[in-house]
């Protein structure tokens, strides 16, 4: 077993740059399976040690009872799986069996676990030797109960993930949302209380951890807040069940994975908040002739199905059926087609705008992703936009009217993410106080003190839905509306553009670019005559 202590600022990196030992050792697909599955044993380990140290010092003799480790959420793991014995078998030739079998026997002890862990740690391509050493970094964590460790493995987790999700691709927009984007989300819809959160295509559950953290910042209840989800990768399905267990986090993610569209897992059930980054423009979602009676589709009134081709206005369509109809708000992210694109999907927006269900429409700076360089668009869509009060605050009627937003010019806060082999990449990234501006502006607008809101050139701007909602002074000026534009909901339709050309002093520049020019002919005549002599010296005249 491994001495010393490896915690400190930046363990997280640390872990992963260790971990990188193993890439040679392992088949890439595999290689996440192995690392997020140790972190997860450790973390479920050092938690059942820490509760069987207390039951054991009450004296009661309720250390073997399951009950007593369920009522707390934590689970349950028998002697031969527990950190101790895996550690002290690290450098055996039976480390890898060793922690199959240790993941089975948790998986029987839990059955919300059943099918979850990770079991490819006896593959004769995983180098033992190498496994081993792996085994001490996690074991020479800290994991005392301090602030600065206590979420160490929640943590150490979420980076893994961000970096397998920059070095897949674009598989790696299967599990992983970038976190500033999640906040932002989570920023805006102010998840909180006696609410219930769901995530229909919930990936690595990146949604629920950040909506949790909200909840821990505002002195909530997490144990008052439902999680609920669905995923359709079974690998990212397991992902998440580790995360959020990870956590502490009690949630309904289904017994398996399953098609949101196809198998929905969650029938008849309404919720207060969903936030999601489905995929973008994911075909083939269904058959041809498949689910034109579901209840979410045409069956609730719309008068279209969405195309085979594209699922974004299907997820729409989804997400909306599952708000509660009283006060359900969802945020969202779609590919920026969506806010334009004609025929059935034109059709659909029309109707979902009609229905008064889109609140704000929020465009994101460019690579933001790792499966895009492109920006995409948030959506803000909520069942009631009447006058009210909400987690306290007054809200003023909105009826007819959506926020726009273009982010699209803060791109200047770069995140370089080094992956395999030294390779980098760069990614924008929200700050924090981008992040809060973004949030006090939707805010403002959604104040009955209206003077806490304006319109501001470049960035934001409220318009009405039809030409009927205009006061006779707009209607005169031709104040432009959703419905005069063809209810599209590109936000550079609607926001002042400012011709920056317009403030330059033309005289000025000019004369700044004359000075430039004299200085380089200049410069270059000085080269000309130099060349000249050089070859004039030797005897060759230009």
């Amino acid at each position: 077993m491994a001495n010393g202590n490896n915690a400190a600022i930046g363990f997280e990196k640390q872990i992963w740059d260790a971990a990188c030992v193993l890439w040679g050792h392992i088949p890439a697909a595999e290689y996440r399976k192995v690392i997020v599955g140790l972190i997860f044993l450790r973390y479920i380990s050092n938690a059942f040690e820490k509760r069987y140290q207390e039951l054991v010092a009450e004296g009661d003799g309720f250390e073997d009872d399951r009950d007593a480790y369920a009522e707390d959420n934590i689970f349950f793991v028998p002697e031969d799986a527990r950190w101790s014995k895996i550690a002290s078998a690290a450098h055996t030739p039976e480390i890898g069996t060793l922690i199959d079998n240790a993941m089975r026997a948790i998986e029987a002890e839990n059955k919300s676990l059943k099918n979850v862990l990770p079991k490819n740690y006896a593959s004769p391509d995983l180098d033992k030797r190498v496994l081993g050493d792996v085994v001490d970094l996690f074991t020479n964590m800290d994991m005392s109960d301090t602030k600065e460790n206590k979420d160490l493995l929640g943590k150490t987790y979420q980076y893994c993930i961000q970096q397998f999700a920059a070095y897949e691709g674009v598989k790696g927009g299967e599990f992983y949302t970038p976190a500033s984007i999640v906040k932002t989300i989570v920023a805006i819809l102010k998840p909180f209380k006696n609410c219930r959160v769901y995530d229909p295509c919930c990936g690595s559950g990146g949604m629920f951890v950040q909506s949790l953290k909200f909840v821990d910042r505002h002195n909530g209840n997490r144990q008052k807040v439902s999680i609920i989800g669905q995923e359709s990768n079974p690998d990212t399905w397991r992902l998440c069940k580790m995360n959020l267990a990870i956590r502490g986090i009690a949630h309904n993610l289904g017994d398996t994975n399953a098609s949101t569209f196809t198998n929905d897992l969650h029938k008849d059930k309404t919720v207060d908040y969903i936030m999601a980054n489905p995929p973008f423009n994911l075909k083939g979602w269904r058959a041809e002739d498949a689910l034109t009676d579901d209840p979410r589709f045409m069956r609730a009134g719309y008068s279209v199905m969405p195309p085979v081709a594209n699922a974004n206005y299907a997820w729409i369509l989804h997400m909306l059926s599952k708000l509660d109809v009283n006060h359900g708000v969802a945020g969202f992210l779609l590919a920026n087609g969506a806010l334009n694109i004609g025929d059935a999907e034109g059709t659909l927006r029309r109707e979902i705008l009609e229905r008064d269900r889109v609140e704000a429409i929020i465009v994101l700076p460019r690579d933001m992703f790792y499966t895009t360089d492109i920006s995409v668009t948030l959506w803000i869509v909520n069942m009631n936009k009447k006058a009210g009060t909400v987690n306290g605050r007054q809200l003023r009627d909105r009826t007819h009217e959506v926020l726009f937003m273009d982010l699209r010019q803060w791109d200047e806060n770069v995140e370089e993410i080094v992956v395999d082999k030294g390779k980098k990449k760069k990614k924008t990234v929200l700050t924090d106080s981008q992040i809060s501006k973004v949030k006090e502006t939707y805010s403002n607008w959604q104040s009955v003190d209206t003077s806490l809101y304006s319109d501001i050139p470049e960035y934001c701007r409220s318009v009405k839905l039809k030409n009927a909602d205009l006061s006779e002074d707009e209607k005169k000026a031709n104040v432009t509306t959703i419905e005069s534009m063809g209810y599209s909901l590109a936000p550079s339709k609607y926001i002042e553009f400012i011709d920056h050309d317009l403030e330059i002093d033309y005289e000025s520049e000019m004369l700044r670019i004359q000075n430039e020019m004299k200085s380089i002919i200049s410069l270059e005549e000085k080269s000309i005559s130099m060349l000249k002599d050089a070859f004039k010296g030797i005897g060759y005249e230009i």
